[in-house]
């Protein structure tokens, strides 16, 4: 079975999003270099580093499903039902949106909680990882002991205020051992294992 695993962009001061969910200054590294890369599932080019480029295609080929927010599919518009990397997505709500509740959909919509999302999705994905997505989603799995790895694309800017990717996690502390840091252009990619 593969690991659950957690990337996101994020702020020096740990913003991974502004005051009004605006992230277009937390992506400019993908459109900072000069090598081309087709995001799998979407028909999104970016012009990465090469040593982001190299990173987003290994890392895009072990995702085998995706667990998400309500809050998150509602700001992307359900991706306008092509979500990133073209794998099934698991999004915690309270209700579903029956307009995606049918046949052929790529989205499951998971009303149990965040331990139900992860489960579902890891049957889906099988041998390959199951990627977390979203400040609040991450938030959840961190406090029930779900996330095996933490990749952050750190970015040198300091947004002063908007979503932080680290509050409401509780008093205990989450013990990390970095595992692999890549630079790229405009952008500091850092592995981290949760230590359980």
């Amino acid at each position: 079975m593969g690991k659950v695993v957690f990337n996101m962009s994020m702020s020096l001061d740990g913003f991974v999003a502004g005051p009004n969910d605006e992230v277009d200054r937390l992506f400019g590294w993908y459109f900072s270099g000069d090598t081309e890369l087709t995001f799998p599932g979407t028909e999104m080019v970016f012009k990465l580093s090469r040593p982001s480029a190299d990173l987003l295609r290994e890392a895009a080929g072990t995702i085998g499903a995706i667990v998400t927010g309500r809050r998150t599919f509602d700001l992307a518009g359900a991706w306008g039902g092509h979500p990133p990397l073209g794998v099934p997505h698991f999004v915690l709500t309270h209700r579903a949106p029956q307009e995606w509740v049918k046949p052929g959909s790529p989205f499951t919509f998971v009303t149990d909680g965040i331990a139900g999302a992860v489960t579902q999705a890891k049957q889906i994905a099988g041998e390959k990882d199951v990627a977390v997505s979203s400040a609040s989603t991450l938030q959840q799995c961190l406090q029930a002991g779900l996330v095996d790895e933490l990749d952050i694309d750190l970015v040198p800017i300091l947004l002063g205020a908007g979503v932080r990717l680290f509050d409401h996690l509780g008093t205990e502390p989450v013990e990390l051992e970095q595992t692999r840091v890549i630079e790229g252009q405009g952008v500091t990619h850092l592995r981290f294992r949760v230590v359980k």
